[in-house]
Order: C-alpha cells, then structure tokens, then sequence
C-alpha cells in the first residue's frame, strides 16, 4: 500500500466527511446508551499541515489550502459546520500552534475521541505498519480506544455484532485499485448481515473512473434505508471532481441536517463553476 493521507489531510474530503461524521456522533449519542465507533481505515490520528508538502521521494502541492483553510475564519457556517470547525480549532490550539492558519489537524479516530463519553468506544483499524505505529502513539493510554494493525475489511466480522449493540462504522478506503470499490460493497454486506440495525458511513471519491453506479446500485439492492450526500466541487478537474458519502441507517431527520452542511460546504469549497452539493435518497426510510 503506497498511500499517506498526510498529503491530503484537510482537504475538501476531509471537510465534508469529518463535519458529517461529527454530526452523525452526536445524532447517536442523544440517546444515553453507548456506542462503538468502528473506523475500517483509521491513519495515523493526527496530522501535521505543516509537513503536508513533504512526499516520501519529492516535494508535493498539499491540499488543505483548498479545505479546512477556506473555513477557518469564516463565522457564517450552519450550526453543523460550526460544531465541526470548533472542535478542529479546539484541537489545533492544544496541540500547540499559535499562528493564525491551522496547523495539527484532528484526523477521523481523533476527532470522534474528542467527542466520545465515557460509556463510548473506538475500535480503529490501520494496515500500514508506519501509519498505525503512529495511530498507537496517538491513542497511548486511552482505555476506551483499541488499535489494531491489520486489514480493515477485516474489522465487521471482528467487532460486530458489538456488545453496546449500537455502532457507528466508517468506511473510507484509499481507493487506490478498482477492486476497492468491490471490497466495499462486500464490507457493507456483512456489516448490514451481522448488525442491522448499525449505522455505516461510506466515502468515496468522485471521479470519472469511479465506480459509485456499482456502490449505491448494491446499496439499492440491500433494501436498507440510505442515501448519498455528494459535494462536487469542481465540474472540470481532470481527476477528482468531487466525493460523496453514504450513510446507511440514518439517525431520524439527519438527512435534513446533511442538506445544510452541503448547500454552505457548495458554495465555501467551490474551486469552478457548476460545483454543487446534493443529498439524495437511495432507499427512502
């Protein structure tokens, strides 16, 4: 596996993935009862935007100045981004940074930590050996985070049916082979097979090669409530144009919350014409 986040943390797919997952927390912890947050391709925790530049053979263009940078300082955003953005700046300023700009930035395991209870639990799941060294030395001494070195796809059979019997997964794979996108549908299958009632939340990228048809057309077939929120950002870039994500079992009316934060994200992240932000049902509840 060749893939570092580093490059990308922060982006415009971090933004919109991470103001939803914050979201889809806090929608499950209205009720008192505790949940496990299962993250199938966790990273290293935390990322320094500062070394985003650095690739492991040259120099590369990071992409946080089109995301996370765009919001910084910005007070207009819906009451769903703001959540997000405080809690990405709370973490920012504990980490030490006392420039203006954001520098540490709070990868998914982090980010559901800063907001878990104490009745709460992360499972987190990376395969790359350096990646998840890191992981380790992150979560150090958290006694509700367990971290394991292996195959993410690995983690549904592994942690479900979870003993709180509520869950949250998150499924966000590199998507470095057309293969993945297989390998998703599989993980989803079993997840939705051996916990029905599990909350799932898919990313995945927008590009002309990818292969989302396949994706929501099982997710159709699967006859389980769900629905794509997609952000295209720009219409015209000769690769990724855009990411969406797919929740499967929805929290009641997270849907409406969802079209908020696209409708700002849209218009805060555009880098063309033509971006846009949409949240469709695949199969209404």
């Amino acid at each position: 596996m060749n893939y570092r986040h580093a490059f990308h943390a922060a982006n415009y797919a971090d933004v919109l993935k991470h103001a939803l997952l914050v979201r889809l927390v806090r929608a499950i912890q209205g009720k008192e009862k505790g949940f496990v947050f299962v993250d199938t391709h966790a990273g290293r925790g935390r990322y320094d935007l500062s070394r985003a530049a650095q690739g492991d053979s040259r120099a590369r263009q990071p992409e946080w100045p089109g995301g996370i940078a765009r919001l910084w300082d910005r007070a207009d955003a819906p009451a769903g981004v703001q959540d997000y953005l405080g809690i990405v700046r709370g973490y920012d300023r504990s980490q030490g940074n006392l420039t203006a700009g954001p520098r540490f930035y709070p990868g998914s395991p982090r980010i559901v930590r800063l907001i878990a209870r104490p009745q709460d639990r992360l499972e987190l799941w990376e395969k790359h050996p350096a990646e998840c060294a890191a992981l380790r030395n992150e979560f150090s001494g958290e006694r509700r985070v367990s971290v394991h070195e292996a195959d993410g796809y690995g983690a549904i059979k592994a942690c479900l049916p979870p003993a709180e019997r509520r869950a949250l997964v998150l499924i966000d794979p590199p998507y470095e082979a057309q293969e993945e996108w297989s390998a998703v549908s599989a993980a989803l299958g079993e997840g939705i097979g051996r916990f029905p009632g599990g909350t799932y939340a898919v990313w995945y990228p927008l590009t002309g090669r990818a292969r989302t048809d396949g994706l929501l057309g099982w997710l159709e077939g699967a006859d389980v409530p769900s629905f794509a929120a997609e952000l295209v950002v720009d219409p015209d870039a000769p690769r990724m144009t855009g990411c969406g994500v797919a929740v499967v079992n929805p929290p009641w009316r997270f849907d409406e919350e969802a079209r908020l934060i696209l409708a700002y994200l849209q218009v805060a992240l555009s880098c063309g014409h033509g971006a846009q932000g949409s949240v469709r049902w695949i199969v209404p509840k």
